[in-house]
């Protein structure tokens, strides 16, 4: 994202980046002043701030409302089964022990509820293993565990275009989070359009699975770091450009559309 700011101010937008944790914030001076934001980080101060530009008015890519459900596991997951997505089972528990009855099926993956980028994911096989994970007072949020090939599978959106990249997890080198492209077939291109159209959204990343030929979708991101995607930094500069003119000249962006960078700012 810093490059796709340069490139944009380099062909004349006015790019500012926010970052709320660097400075104190009087609420009272809130307001909108960009004709465009982009929240590329939901952290908590991030998101709130960008809840309350939101509220006044402000039009923001990826939508707040959006950003705010796909940064809960539980609500997305339930929006994506909605929508005919292909999901591994998913359970929601107050208490790890209530999901013991479940491992009489095979193991679970256990996921923070509002985690990113695969930190903390375990997966727990046994009674022991299941009581040793501790979630504090935040919902247990597990998903049926489904063996893969040792890749995943990421689909890249970014305007009506998708892009394959298959990754290793987890990814130590430079190499490996750049991944290698793919070809997506026809099965994988629906999913991923069907997850965009689940939200209404055309910026995002799906992280899909495949197992014994069968695909799973365990994770949806609104704005992905699009490593491996060739020739990102144009496409995202021209993407975030032009919905930036659309803004400034009072057009319509559709829901699914939103430039400031919150956590990330900007202006045209």
């Amino acid at each position: 994202m810093p490059a796709v700011a340069q490139a944009l101010a380099e062909s004349g937008v006015m790019v500012d980046i926010i970052h709320p944790v660097d400075r104190m914030v009087d609420l009272s001076e809130v307001r909108v002043e960009h004709d465009l934001y982009v929240l590329r980080h939901t952290s908590s101060f991030s998101l709130s701030l960008a809840g309350a530009l939101h509220e006044l008015g402000a039009i923001i890519v990826n939508p707040y409302p959006v950003s705010v459900a796909l940064r809960d596991k539980i609500i997305a997951s339930r929006i994506l089964q909605a929508a005919g997505v292909p999901t591994p089972a998913t359970y929601v528990a107050s208490h790890p022990d209530q999901l013991l009855p479940l491992l009489d099926s095979g193991p679970l993956v256990i996921k923070p509820y509002q985690g990113a980028g695969g930190h903390h994911v375990r997966i727990v096989r046994t009674r022991t293993e299941l009581a040793e994970v501790d979630c504090g007072r935040e919902p247990v949020f597990a998903q049926r565990y489904h063996p893969n090939d040792g890749h995943d599978r990421k689909i890249y959106a970014i305007g009506g275009r998708l892009f394959g990249i298959k990754k290793v997890f987890p990814r130590r080198t430079e190499e490996e989070k750049q991944g290698e492209p793919f070809t997506l077939t026809p099965e994988l291109r629906e999913i991923a359009m069907r997850c965009g159209r689940a939200f209404g959204i055309d910026l995002y990343g799906v992280d899909i699975i495949e197992s014994d030929g069968t695909p799973y979708v365990v994770d949806l991101c609104s704005i992905p770091g699009f490593k491996g995607v060739p020739d990102a930094l144009r496409l995202l500069a021209q993407y975030f450009y032009t919905a930036a003119e659309r803004a400034a000249r009072g057009e319509p962006l559709r829901q699914r559309t939103a430039l400031a960078v919150v956590g990330g700012r900007s202006d045209v």
